[in-house]
């Protein structure tokens, strides 16, 4: 089903389509719409392809705990509670957040074409996965997208040991004249919480700059990181926006703020009650698209011609190093961790899932 790669790095090299279909397959049995659970699979292998695999099958097991405690339900469709034309508040009654919210950008694009501008704002949510996945959902269709979310707190104030703030992230989609070509995914800690899980599974030291102890000291232990903290991403200014993003989110749509936002690995009966803001702006309507598209892609262009340092053989712009990567692993095969794998495969026998076979890639 998979093989090991040579690099011994604790990864596995699989098809992207059975890894799709494996998780797809999870989701079905546990009585999701096939298109819906299909839409879920191809939202986590889509992280995976990225290398973003934080976001990836390694969050199948965590999804399967809580819908079978009853911590997130299997509603599909959001209850509009407040419409005022360019601007929404819905509640996605506890549903999975890749369900739920290409709903909600959805909905914010179809106002942006009436309005120049769309906002939804979601509150009684559940994690989303990649933020990036919703912002390029609106630059697929010529529209600037913004998505972002608030967790539970993971982080503490400057100076600070005690958790005060998620790390809350951003995302922010450009289409140019290639498509959505600038995109911006970041969550406001040094790294997300799903990398330092990895490095735990995989039995990894982490970075001391990455997380601090239960006692506020920074650590390379990943296991105590996970009972600990995580460092805001350039302090203050990390935390800053990462508070920002909390009023955003949960305290504009009514929502689920602060500890009010459940942990995702804990306590798996309790919904996350996270909240989520998805923004969309049409160009159309504020000017016209092609000369946006055409500055947008002037900007991409003079990111990419930019000098470069000494030993550096080019830039990047934001998301472009993910967009490649996807490219070529949809063609090679995707890498993930086999403690990724391995806790998949469990999850699939777990709920009676038909595994199909396939998975090597040669």
């Amino acid at each position: 089903m998979t093989t090991q790669t040579p690099d011994a790095d604790h990864r596995v090299l699989v098809r992207p389509a059975w890894l799709e279909a494996t998780v797809s397959a999870v989701f079905t049995a546990l009585g999701f719409e096939p298109a819906d659970a299909a839409q879920i699979a191809h939202s986590l292998v889509e992280a995976d392809l990225r290398g973003v695999s934080s976001h990836g099958v390694m969050l199948v097991p965590m999804y399967v705990e809580r819908l079978n405690a009853g911590g997130v339900t299997r509603e599909r469709e959001l209850d509009i509670l407040h419409d005022a034309g360019a601007a929404i508040v819905a509640d996605a009654r506890g549903g999975m957040g890749q369900l739920s919210s290409p709903r909600a950008m959805g909905l914010a694009i179809e106002r942006s074409g009436r309005y120049g501008i769309g906002l939804v704002s979601v509150r009684n949510a559940h994690h989303f996965g990649a933020a990036s996945r919703w912002a390029v959902q609106a630059a697929d269709v010529g529209r600037l997208g913004i998505a972002m979310s608030n967790t539970t707190p993971l982080m503490p104030a400057p100076g600070g040991a005690e958790r005060i703030v998620g790390n809350n992230p951003l995302a922010i989609a450009v289409p140019t004249q290639a498509g959505a070509e600038i995109v911006l995914d970041m969550a406001l800690s040094a790294v997300a919480l799903g990398k330092i899980r990895l490095a735990a599974s995989a039995g990894r030291p982490i970075p001391d700059t990455w997380a601090t102890d239960a006692s506020g000291l920074p650590t390379t232990d990943p296991e105590d990181a996970v009972l600990g903290m995580l460092l805001p991403a350039a302090g203050h200014k990390g935390f800053g926006l990462a508070l920002m993003i909390d009023v955003l989110t949960g305290v504009l749509s009514g929502g689920g703020w602060g500890e009010q936002v459940r942990p995702l690995y804990r306590e798996p009966d309790r919904p996350n009650d996270c909240a989520h803001l998805f923004l969309a702006i049409d160009p159309e309507l504020l000017g016209g698209i092609e000369g946006f598209r055409q500055r947008s892609s002037a900007l991409a262009e003079r990111v990419r011609g930019s000098a470069t340092a000494p030993g550096v053989d080019r830039v990047y712009l934001p998301g472009e190093i993910e967009a490649d990567r996807a490219r070529q692993q949809r063609r090679t095969g995707v890498l993930i961790e086999r403690s990724g794998l391995d806790g998949l495969l469990a999850a699939a026998r777990a709920v009676g899932a038909v595994v199909p076979t396939g998975g090597v890639q040669n």
